[in-house]
C-alpha cells in the first residue's frame, strides 16, 4: 500500500513545530522554531503577524526538507494553535489593524477587575441564578459563577475595539473581521478564501456560549462586538476547511482538522473516554477531563470548553488552568538559580525539604479555586538558611502543588472515578515535578515517549478522516508510554503540612495588586517617614 504522510502544525505559546508522520504514526521530519513575543508596554505580549507567518512557513518548509518530502506528497494537514490570542484585520484589504493581543496579555486588567466588581455584572449573576434556582439548568449554574478572566478575549477584543482607531472605524464601516490565531491562519493559508473557527477555539474566547453552541448574544452586547466581524464556528474536522493556496509550499495541501491546542494534546494523549484526564505542563499548566456529551457547570472556577465536535460526536471538557509553568521555570533560569532545567530535579533532590519557603506561581494570577487576577507571586518564609536548592526546590514543588489544587477541585465537583493522569507538554519531563504530582493526587502518572503531545493528536484526527486508521481503539494501540510513576502514600502524609503552609502563603499573595498606591498613600508614607525622623532626634538618634 502507498505511505501516506501527514502534516502537523502546532502554533503555542513560545513555539512552532510543524511535523511529519506517516501511516504508523512515526514521525519522518520536523522542525521547530520560536514564537518572537513583543513586549511594547508593561503587562503588553503581542506577536506581530507578519512575523508570525514568515516564521510559519519557514518551519513547514524545513520539516519538509528534513522528511526528503514535497507538499505534493502531503496526504493532508491538521494544525492546532494557542487559544484565546486574536487579531483583527479589513475584510477588504486584509490589513491587520493591530498586532496579535495574546492571552498573556494583561492590558485589559483594570476592566476585568472592574466588570468583575460591578453592580451590572452581580446583578447579571444574580439574575442566572435566579433562573437555576427556577430550571435547574446548568448552563444558567455555570452563568451564577462566571467570572472574567485576563486569558480570556473578551475584554481584550472590547479594549481593542475602544482604544483602535482603525479598527472602530472599520466596524462602523462593516469592515473589520476578528479571528483567534487559527482563524487567522485558516485565512492565510486558504489565499483569504474562508473566514472560520472550531468549536474548541471558539470555546475558549469567553463569548462563545458551550451550552448553546452559539456566539453568546449578551457578551455581544454588552461588550459592542460585531456579529458581522465574528467567523463561522464549524466542526473540529472535515473538509470545508479547504485546502492551501498553491502559493504557500508550492502545491496545495488539504487542511483536514484545526483545532485548539488542548483538544490536540487531549487526541494526542487519546482521551476519549468520560472522565479520562490529561495534565499538560507546558508555558501553563492545563488540567483536562473528558466530562462527555455534556458542559460541565463549576462553581470554582474550572471552565466549561468544547473538547471538539466531529459530525454528531460533541465532547466537552472541564478544564483547570495555571497560566505560569514553564515561564516560571524561565523566570527562575534568568533570575540564575540554576543553568539548565534538566539540573531541577537533582538540585531539589539534593535537599531533603524547603527549608519552610513556598513559592508562589502567580505571573498572571491564580486560577481555580481562587481565581484571582490580581494575586502576586513571590518567596515567602525566607530566613538565613535558605539556599538555592531550597529556592528551587520551592519554585518545583508550587507547580506540583497548584496541580494538586486543580485536582481537588475536579474531585470536588464530578463523580467520575480517577485512575490515572496522562502527562504532556515540556515540564512533564522534569522528574521530581511529575513524581510529585502523583503523590499529590494519589493518581498513577504516565509519561508518554513524546511528550509533545498536540501535533501527535493533529495527526490522529486527520488520519481518521483520511481513513489511515480505523478507530480510536486503533489509535490507543499506537500510544507509547516512557515511564510509569506511582503514588508514594508516606509522601502524600509528609507533605500534608506543607501543602497548608503554601495554601495560607497562597492565600496572602491573593489580592496584592487590588490596590494601587494613590496620592493619599505617598503623603501618608511620608508622614510616616516624618515620624520616624522626629522620634528618631527624640530618642538622640540621627536619621539619614
Amino acid at each position: 500500500m502507498e505511505e501516506k504522510y501527514i502534516l502537523t502544525l502546532d502554533i503555542g505559546t513560545t513555539t512552532i513545530r510543524s511535523f511529519i508522520y506517516n501511516s504508523r504514526a512515526e514521525a519522518v521530519g520536523k522542525a521547530i522554531d520560536q514564537v518572537i513575543l513583543h513586549y511594547p508596554q508593561p503587562g503588553y505580549v503581542e506577536i506581530d503577524p507578519d512575523e508570525l507567518w514568515s516564521t510559519v512557513v519557514a518551519v513547514v518548509k524545513k520539516s519538509l526538507q528534513d522528511a526528503s518530502l514535497s507538499a505534493g506528497q502531503m496526504s493532508a494537514m491538521g494544525i492546532s494553535t494557542q487559544r484565546s490570542t486574536f487579531i483583527t484585520w479589513s475584510r477588504s484589504t486584509g490589513k491587520p489593524f493591530h498586532r496579535f493581543i495574546t492571552w498573556k496579555d494583561m492590558r485589559a486588567d483594570r476592566l476585568v477587575r472592574q466588570w468583575n466588581d460591578s453592580y451590572t455584572w452581580k446583578l447579571i449573576k444574580a439574575g442566572a441564578y435566579a433562573l437555576y434556582l427556577v430550571t435547574r439548568s446548568k448552563r444558567f449554574r455555570a452563568g451564577s459563577a462566571l467570572k472574567f478572566m485576563n486569558s480570556q478575549t473578551t475584554l481584550r477584543l472590547h479594549w481593542a475595539i475602544h482604544n483602535v482607531p482603525e479598527l472602530k472605524a472599520a466596524i462602523e464601516d462593516g469592515d473589520a473581521m476578528f479571528g483567534t490565531l487559527d482563524c487567522w491562519l485558516l485565512y492565510k493559508l486558504s489565499g483569504n478564501k474562508i473566514h472560520m473557527t472550531d468549536v474548541s477555539s471558539a470555546s475558549a474566547t469567553g463569548f462563545f456560549d458551550p451550552f448553546t453552541m452559539q456566539w453568546a448574544s449578551w457578551a455581544m452586547t454588552l461588550f459592542k462586538i460585531p456579529a458581522e466581524a465574528l467567523p463561522t464556528v464549524v466542526d473540529t474536522a472535515g473538509d470545508h476547511f479547504i485546502s492551501t493556496s498553491p502559493a504557500v509550499w508550492g502545491h496545495s495541501i488539504p487542511i483536514r482538522s484545526s483545532m485548539a491546542d488542548q483538544t490536540a494534546s487531549m487526541w494526542g494523549s487519546c482521551c476519549f473516554e468520560v472522565g479520562d484526564v490529561k495534565l499538560t505542563m507546558g508555558t501553563g499548566t492545563f488540567f483536562d477531563i473528558n466530562t462527555g456529551s455534556h458542559p460541565h457547570a463549576s462553581v470554582s472556577g474550572l471552565y466549561p470548553v468544547v473538547g471538539w465536535q466531529i459530525g454528531k460526536e460533541l465532547v466537552y471538557s472541564a478544564e483547570g488552568a495555571n497560566s505560569d509553568t514553564a515561564s516560571i521555570i524561565k523566570w527562575a533560569q534568568n533570575l540564575g538559580l540554576f543553568g539548565d532545567p534538566e539540573e531541577t530535579a537533582e538540585i531539589a533532590q539534593s535537599v531533603p525539604d524547603s527549608d519552610g519557603v513556598y513559592f508562589i506561581p502567580a505571573f498572571s494570577g491564580l486560577g481555580p479555586p481562587y481565581n484571582d487576577g490580581t494575586a502576586a507571586s513571590g518567596f515567602v518564609g525566607m530566613k538565613p538558611s535558605t539556599t538555592r536548592a531550597h529556592l528551587v526546590r520551592a519554585v518545583l514543588e508550587s507547580l506540583a502543588f497548584r496541580t494538586a489544587q486543580l485536582y481537588d477541585c475536579v474531585r470536588a465537583e464530578t463523580d467520575f472515578e480517577f485512575h490515572s493522569i496522562r502527562l504532556d507538554g515540556g515540564v512533564s519531563n522534569n522528574d521530581f515535578v511529575a513524581q510529585l504530582v502523583a503523590d499529590l493526587t494519589g493518581l498513577q502518572v504516565e509519561r508518554p515517549v513524546n511528550v509533545e503531545m498536540s501535533s501527535l493528536g493533529c495527526a490522529h484526527i486527520v488520519g481518521l478522516q483520511l481513513g489511515i486508521w480505523k478507530s480510536k481503539e486503533e489509535l490507543k494501540s499506537l500510544r507509547k508510554i516512557a515511564s510509569i510513576l506511582k503514588p508514594r502514600r508516606e509522601a502524600r502524609q509528609w507533605y500534608q503540612a506543607h501543602i497548608a503552609r503554601w495554601e495560607d502563603a497562597a492565600r496572602r499573595m491573593c489580592g496584592w495588586y487590588s490596590h494601587k498606591p494613590s496620592l493619599s498613600d505617598s503623603e501618608s508614607s511620608q508622614s510616616s517617614q516624618n515620624s520616624f525622623k522626629v522620634n528618631s532626634r527624640k530618642n538622640g538618634r540621627v536619621s539619614k
